[in-house]
């Protein structure tokens, strides 16, 4: 597509509000590039891009395309495969013959234009891009990023720094991915996901390993069998050996609340840190990120200090608040494997007695809504062992994606599945999202963790429930008894 990125052009993202979209956004407008959008969804992301100077639409429409062409000359048009193609508006942008590209031509424009860290995977991708960025900008670096979670320090997901790094989240999710060329690739582990792209680990693997090829150097995950078997790397990370890895962070106490390790780099021990992070995925995450510093060219001395300013993105076990005794927390889990080191965390608070809440809680219970029909048929059986961690299941109805229903893949179904395997474990499925609050209200005691999971909107549930009577105590004591 030649030369995407020149000041000259303006740019218009069709659905700007999205987490992608939004980053490149945000990133382009400071740069001193000419940028609008549209977006059906209201939402603070929207205010936020107001306020930088974007104009933004708020209904996508022929309209919006005239208005473009009426006071710019040739625009470039951004979509992500989140839009349909009978979208009014991209329509209309076909029929007036305007350029349109992927975001991932964007952001892999940008990537080419300065030396790039990008970090793929199946698992971890926005917290370890996250702690990344983080411990750059604290060691001084003000790199540029763009992630598809909001980073604590910025309260964005896109920030454009003024230093010579750019990290950026790699999402395989359509395989775009490919067409990145960075400098250093991160590859954070790899199992099937997405399956409405690709039909099997197979065929995932090709499109990581085209990303592999068309990075500098790789840095990757050696506690992972697949990559392991399938890849060679620059550089291997570990949290389980020292041996045969160039970076380690080897566990000496973990619980609810914090995980102490030793640090080794190639085989020599450089210290112990402190990580306010807990769970062994989030220890896993930390020496990705140090790994890539390092080889970014950081002294460790400088990290180590910068470690306790470590925070997780957006809907990373995102503690919400106190709703009547009950502690709200809120992630983005939607894989098996996201979803049972999630619930192995939580679990660790009740059993430690430590927590990184404000409460250490009693009980556990999962407010779960599955993304997408294709990702629970496939891994049906995965996710009732998943949630079993939990003491009390609740499920919301699918988050379809835009997807069409599939037979046997409903919570209904979940539900079942669960019940069969472990048929002490109590499990409730709301027909209608509008009824969680409900069974969150009369299903729920004080001192419960409520961990809500998945990819949709079940996020909302913090603001829902803010706007309900809370239970009295009478109710409280008869739910407890």
């Amino acid at each position: 597509m030649g030369n995407l990125l020149t000041k000259q052009r303006h740019i218009h993202f069709i659905g700007i509000g999205g987490i992608g979209m939004s980053a490149l956004a945000v990133i382009l407008i400071k740069r001193g590039y000419s940028i609008s959008g549209s977006d059906k969804q209201n939402s603070n992301t929207l205010q936020r891009l107001s306020a930088e100077g974007i104009k933004v639409f708020h209904k996508q429409n022929q309209e919006n395309i005239n208005a473009i062409c009426k006071n710019y000359i040739h625009p470039l048009v951004v979509v992500s495969t989140a839009v349909p193609k009978n979208n009014l508006e991209l329509q209309a942008a076909q029929e007036a013959n305007l350029m349109i590209c992927h975001r991932s031509d964007i952001l892999a424009a940008l990537i080419k234009k300065q030396p790039s860290i990008a970090v793929a995977g199946s698992h971890g991708k926005t917290t370890t891009s996250t702690l990344i960025t983080t411990l750059l900008s604290k060691s001084n670096q003000d790199p540029t990023a763009v992630i598809g979670g909001l980073i604590p320090d910025f309260k964005s997901n896109g920030h454009a720094g003024f230093g010579k790094l750019l990290i950026a989240e790699a999402d395989e999710s359509d395989g775009s991915l490919v067409k990145f060329q960075a400098q250093l690739g991160v590859i954070t582990n790899l199992e099937l996901d997405h399956t409405d792209h690709y039909k099997d680990l197979q065929a995932l693997i090709k499109t990581m390993k085209i990303f592999s090829q068309n990075s500098k150097r790789i840095l990757a995950n050696y506690d992972c069998p697949n990559i392991r078997k399938h890849f060679k790397a620059s550089a291997w990370w570990s949290i389980k050996t020292s041996k045969d890895v160039d970076f380690a962070a080897l566990p000496v106490k973990v619980d609810g609340k914090q995980t102490i390790a030793n640090i080794y780099e190639k085989g020599q021990h450089l210290g112990q840190i402190t990580l306010q992070l807990p769970g062994l995925h989030n220890l896993s995450n930390t020496i990705a990120a140090i790994a890539a510093c390092r080889m970014a060219g950081i002294p460790f001395q400088l990290l180590r200090k910068n470690i306790y300013h470590l925070k997780t993105p957006g809907r990373r076990f995102e503690f919400r608040g106190i709703w009547s005794g009950r502690q709200i927390v809120d992630d983005y889990a939607h894989h098996p494997s996201e979803v049972k080191a999630t619930l192995t965390m939580a679990r660790l608070m009740i059993k430690s007695g430590t927590s990184s809440l404000p409460k250490s809680p009693k009980r556990l219970v999962v407010v779960f809504q599955p993304h997408r029909y294709s990702r629970i048929s496939k891994f049906m059986h995965e996710f009732s062992i998943a949630l079993a961690e939990a003491d009390l299941i609740l499920l919301a109805p699918v988050y379809s994606a835009g997807e069409v229903p599939i037979k046997d893949a409903t919570s209904q179904c979940l539900a079942n599945c669960i019940s069969k395997q472990y048929p002490d474990l109590p499990v409730l499925v709301s027909k209608k999202l509008e009824q969680i609050p409900i069974l969150v209200e009369n299903e729920t005691i004080e001192g419960d963790l409520v961990l809500t999971l998945g990819a949709g909107n079940i996020n909302e549930l913090w603001e829902k429930l803010q706007n309900r009577k809370r239970p009295n105590q009478w109710q409280s004591s008869i739910l407890a008894a």
